[in-house]
């Protein structure tokens, strides 16, 4: 009996231990698997011309890896374009095109510039797709880049939604020489004592036209109807991926080759005529309960395995669905995060599984890595600053083929940073 005790006890040791050794070598494998990076301060150069940047509203890696960089050249201010002045005061700076374009060593390599604009994407033959801005109306615009040329656009609602704001803290407007805007961040902030009120009148004037707005357009509406906030391409189903922030935000996919309107979703796979125009179900308070439609600042991409991940960022969280809008599952990201949210830009690892997603955070001004199974966060990389490795309004990130980030910022930021993968 005791021989057999001891035999039994041997053996239950053994199987602890290895038991032990594989959880060991699982958390070996998931430490040694986990993202990290370092800063490259030699990338970019500086910009030719004595051109400056202004907020980086899209970037995106082409075929060659090289970094397309959408900025806002309206965000400069006056003491930032003394260099335009006839004769100048100041040895900088100029206003830089809209669209620039840099290759892996960080030099300038081409540009052109269309209207200012948010979201941004290239094609394998190099062209590029912009969510423009213009005249008050948003739509995808389709460039040659060799020329500048507008080659195409994609189907928009003929008039602006009132009262429909926009992400441009500095819009497009007649250019002055060495006179610039209030600056990235005045759309942003609160004047001292608030924003002044409408009166009880107004309020109700502006309530009627929105609620006239929608009756004309419809949820279902199968066009652009609120600013572009993403663009994203399939290019093996030959399909156009926007974001726009109509009621929050819907997912609108378009044909690629004739830019037709093809399908489109909501918040929890919600087909666009499930897509309620009461402003009651995307209310959210940070913490609680989540809001039935998008928030807002609804961003997305589409994995290698056919899933969207849409973004929506003042409801800190990305929903995941199928290509064809099915809804498969949630992930909440910093769920105190207030004011702008956390859930920006949507990146995937260069892996062929795409084990990661990379989300950069507007707010906290963080890259976050998140396990793509499962949304959990294992690494984040930044914090608020002005330093080098720093954020100070992280936007916009994009990942090379060798797994190089690329992050673009506005307010005090406007810049774009490289950071290296760390084996």
């Amino acid at each position: 009996m005791k021989r057999n005790m001891s035999v039994w006890g041997r053996a239950i040791a053994v199987l602890a231990g290895l038991g032990l050794l594989v959880l060991c070598v699982a958390l070996g494998v998931q430490s040694q698997s986990a993202p990290k990076f370092k800063f490259d301060p030699d990338w970019p150069k500086p910009l030719p011309n004595k051109w400056k940047m202004g907020g980086v509203t899209g970037l995106a890696v082409d075929k060659d890896d090289n970094v397309w960089v959408l900025d806002r050249p309206n965000d400069l201010t006056d003491i930032e374009l003394e260099a335009e002045l006839t004769p100048p005061i100041a040895d900088c700076c100029v206003r830089p095109p809209a669209m620039i374009h840099i290759d892996k060593k960080g030099d300038v390599i081409d540009s052109f510039d269309p209207p200012q604009g948010h979201g941004m994407t290239v094609d394998s033959k190099g062209f590029v797709y912009i969510g423009n801005t213009v005249g008050g109306l948003n739509t995808v615009h389709k460039y040659d880049p060799k020329t500048g040329k507008l080659v195409g656009e994609v189907p928009r609602a003929p008039e602006a939604q009132p009262g429909g704001g926009g992400g441009d803290a500095a819009p497009e407007s007649p250019r002055t020489p060495g006179r610039g805007s209030r600056g990235p961040v005045a759309g942003f902030l609160a004047p001292p004592g608030g924003r002044p009120q409408l009166d009880p009148a107004a309020r109700a004037a502006r309530a009627e036209a929105i609620a006239a707005f929608r009756a004309k357009y419809p949820p279902t509406t199968p066009m652009i109807v609120g600013q572009i906030e993403e663009v994203r391409l399939d290019e093996p189903a030959h399909e156009l991926y926007a974001a726009d922030s109509y009621l929050g935000g819907r997912v609108m996919v378009f044909d690629m080759d004739t830019l037709q309107f093809k399908r489109g979703w909501g918040a929890y796979g919600h087909a666009l005529s499930e897509i309620t125009t009461d402003d009651a179900d995307r209310a959210y308070t940070p913490g609680g309960p989540m809001p039935k439609e998008f928030r807002g600042h609804l961003t997305l991409n589409v994995s290698n395995d056919g899933l969207v991940y849409a973004a929506d960022r003042m409801a800190n969280r990305i929903h995941v669905t199928t290509k064809q809008g099915k809804f498969v599952k949630e992930f909440i990201l910093a769920p105190m995060t207030g004011v702008g949210g956390s859930t920006g830009g949507v990146m995937f690892s260069p892996d062929k599984q795409q084990l990661f997603l990379y989300i950069s955070d507007l707010t906290n001004n963080h890259i976050w890595f998140l396990n793509r199974e499962d949304g959990k966060v294992v690494g984040q990389i930044g914090s608020m600053g002005e330093n080098g490795g720093q954020f100070f309004g992280l936007h916009m990130i994009a990942v090379d083929t060798k797994g190089d980030i690329y992050t673009g910022e506005v307010f005090a930021g406007e810049r774009v940073q490289r950071f290296l993968p760390v084996k």
